[in-house]
């Protein structure tokens, strides 16, 4: 955004200027929203850093630093270690910067086998600032563990679909509208988002709702952004009962859920798309 003196481009070349020299830091590179070449004004800067094992606490502590030389910060949050993840994480907002650009700062140990989110076909092509090593080539996705995942999800729906819903009803005959609407976002909405995902974006149809705007059909959406809305606790049974049909439409078109080769063939396509941004 226009008016602060720091932007986006200052925040990610002091970082890569601080670290990028150092023998204990293997790699830098963006993901989140410059990962799908969609970076806007209120994009944050979603960076990841590979370092040796040991280095983080030094590693974390000289980005902070490199940050601070454009602007003090106004909020910094660190995550209690182990995050869901499994790398260290930090959250940085500047007074300098646009409230918006938040800094998603992580750190991967070489020897850390979780995941480093670099399969394309799910996160994006990153964005490389540097690789001393080789070590981000990008990590393929699993066809055959991806379909089954989907096919498991798929039947937990089917089961739990009914045994779900009077967990929202109870509460709109209480009258207690903050429960309903808490039941009915996590029982009922949230569970039809899953499904919809599955049909129109299987590759992350546990993305909730990220990126729907992008990746489901505009009448799609429409349908779904009325679901999210009830003017008071009389309005959710008929929302619940709307979310319950459109349920059971998903149900009956997923079937069983997708094969390892329909995975295998929408993950090519996806590489194709991220491949065709022109990115190293």
């Amino acid at each position: 955004m226009s008016g602060y003196p720091v932007g986006r481009g200052h925040v990610i070349q002091a970082i890569r200027s601080a670290l990028e020299p150092r023998d204990d830091v293997l790699a830098m590179w963006e993901g989140g929203a410059a990962a799908f070449d969609r970076v806007d004004e209120w994009s944050d800067i979603d960076l990841q850093v590979l370092c040796r094992d040991g280095r983080v606490e030094d590693v974390m502590e000289a980005a902070r630093t490199a940050v601070e030389t454009l602007s003090p910060l106004e909020t910094a949050f660190r995550f209690p270690d182990p995050t869901r993840h499994g790398h260290s994480q930090a959250l940085w907002s500047l007074m300098d910067a646009s409230p918006f650009l938040i800094v998603d700062f992580v750190v991967m140990e070489r020897g850390n086998d979780r995941d480093r989110f670099l399969q394309s076909e799910i996160h994006g092509r990153p964005v490389v600032h540097f690789d001393k090593q080789g070590d981000l080539d990008a990590e393929p996705l699993d066809a055959a563990e991806h379909a089954a995942k989907i096919r498991e999800r798929i039947e937990r729906h089917r089961a739990l679909r009914r045994l779900l819903r009077p967990f929202v009803e109870k509460e709109v005959r209480r009258g207690n509208a903050a429960e309903a609407m808490a039941y009915y976002q996590a029982m009922a909405l949230r569970p039809l988002v899953e499904l919809l995902r599955m049909k129109h974006s299987p590759l992350r149809y546990n993305f909730h709702t990220r990126y729907v705007y992008y990746e489901f059909p505009e009448p799609v959406v429409r349908r779904l952004e009325r679901l999210f809305y009830a003017a008071d606790v009389s309005e959710l049974e008929a929302r619940c009962e709307a979310v319950l049909t459109w349920t059971e439409e998903l149900l009956s078109e997923l079937g069983d859920g997708p094969t390892e080769s329909e995975i295998a063939d929408l993950a090519s396509r996806e590489r194709e798309i991220r491949a065709s941004q022109g990115r190293v």
